[in-house]
C-alpha cells in the first residue's frame, strides 16, 4: 500500500498500490456476484465479513489502527478502491434512494464495515437500508440533509440518538462534475486546544438539547439538556448538530458560536473522486458539505453511505431479531 502521492506518507490518507487494488477488486466482484440474497440480509453481511479477511494484510492492519486511534482529524480517505464506473447508471434523483441489490459499491462498503465493527442502519432513515445513496434531489436544495445541495452544517450523524454510529463511511461512485461539492470534516481534537477555558466548561455542562430529524417521528417529552462534550476530558467525544442542537443558557449559546467558528477554521474539505472512501470517526469528528449546484441530468455527484457500530450488542433491545437495523425509539442519550 502506498501513501497518497500528493503528500507525505500518512495512515490517514492512503492509496492502494496496484496489487492491493487488484486483489480487493477481485474479492469485491466475487462477493457481489456470488453471495446469495441482498446486501441487507444477514447472510450477505456474513459473506462480506468472511471476504474482509481476504483483504491485503496491510490494509486490514491500517483500518484496525484507525479504529483504535483515528488521529488528529478523526477521518481517513482510502483511494483506489473498485467501483463499477463503466456500468454505473444515471445518478438517482429521488428522495430515499438506496442500494438494495448486490453491487461492487455495496460489497466494498459492507466488507469495510465488517473490518471496523458491524454495519448498522435506522429504520426511519431510508427504511433501514444498510447501503444508502447520497444524491441531490430536485426540490430539496435547501434541505439540511443528504438530499440537499446548500451548505450542510457540521454535525455528528444522528447526534440525538443513544446509539449513533461510531463511523460514517462515504464511497464515491461519481464525482460532482462541477468540482464544487466537497465533504467537510472537523475534529474536536484540533478544536479543543483553541477554545477558551470558559467555552470548554460550558460545553461540558448539560445545557444543550439536540432534536431528532423529522424522519424519526419521535413523540414524548422533550429531551433533558445534555453536554456537547462527553467522556475523557483529555480526549473527549463530541455530540452536536449545529442545525439541531439548541442551547438552553446564554453561555451555552456563546460556546456553540465559538465552537462553530473553530470548526470552520480547522475544517478539511475532501472532494472525493470515484473509488475514494472517506471514513469519519463520528465520536470525535463532525462532518458537513460545501454548497454546490446540481444539474439533475444523471451526471451529479453520487456517494453511497454505510454506518458502522463498534459494539452492536449495546443496541440489542432496538434491533428486532438481532439484525442490523435499529427500529425501536431510542432512550435519551
Amino acid at each position: 500500500m502506498a501513501a497518497n502521492a500528493a503528500g507525505p506518507a500518512s495512515r490517514y490518507d492512503v492509496t492502494l498500490d496496484q496489487s492491493d487494488a487488484e486483489l480487493v477488486e477481485e474479492i469485491a466482484w466475487k462477493l457481489a456476484t456470488q453471495a446469495t440474497g441482498r446486501p441487507d440480509d444477514a447472510e450477505w453481511v456474513e459473506a462480506a465479513r468472511n471476504a474482509w479477511h481476504a483483504w491485503p494484510a496491510t490494509l486490514r492492519r491500517d483500518l484496525a489502527g484507525f479504529r483504535r486511534d483515528s488521529g488528529p482529524d478523526g477521518a481517513i480517505v482510502l483511494r483506489g478502491l473498485p467501483v463499477d464506473s463503466m456500468g454505473l447508471p444515471p445518478t438517482p434523483r429521488v428522495n430515499g434512494s438506496v442500494q438494495r441489490e448486490a453491487s461492487l459499491g455495496a460489497a466494498v462498503l459492507l466488507m469495510t464495515a465488517c473490518g471496523l465493527g458491524d454495519p448498522g442502519a435506522f429504520l426511519p432513515e431510508k427504511n433501514g437500508a444498510l447501503v444508502q445513496d447520497v444524491v441531490p434531489v430536485p426540490g430539496m436544495e435547501e434541505f439540511q440533509g443528504n438530499a440537499g445541495s446548500t451548505l450542510l452544517t457540521f454535525h455528528n450523524e444522528n447526534a440525538f440518538h443513544e446509539h449513533r454510529p461510531d463511523f460514517v463511511m462515504l464511497l464515491c461512485l461519481r464525482a460532482d462534475p462541477t468540482g464544487r461539492a466537497g465533504l467537510r470534516t472537523a475534529c474536536v481534537r484540533r478544536v479543543l486546544p483553541l477554545l477558551y477555558d470558559s467555552t470548554v466548561d460550558a460545553l461540558w455542562a448539560p445545557e444543550f438539547r439536540t432534536a431528532p430529524p423529522p424522519s424519526f417521528q419521535l413523540s414524548g417529552p422533550e429531551e433533558a439538556p445534555a453536554p456537547v462534550l462527553l467522556g475523557d476530558r483529555s480526549d473527549p467525544d463530541l455530540r452536536v448538530d449545529l442545525a439541531a442542537t439548541e442551547p438552553v443558557t446564554e453561555r451555552a449559546a456563546e460556546a456553540l458560536r465559538e465552537l462553530q467558528a473553530h470548526f470552520d477554521a480547522t475544517a478539511v474539505t475532501h472532494r472525493l473522486l470515484p473509488g475514494e472512501l472517506a471514513i469519519v470517526d463520528n465520536r470525535v469528528t463532525v462532518h458537513g458539505r460545501t454548497e454546490f449546484t446540481p444539474r439533475y441530468d444523471g451526471t451529479d455527484r453520487w456517494l453511497q453511505r454505510t454506518f458502522v457500530l463498534t459494539d452492536l450488542r449495546r443496541s440489542r433491545a432496538m434491533r428486532p431479531a438481532d439484525g442490523y437495523v435499529l427500529g425501536a425509539a431510542p432512550q435519551p442519550a
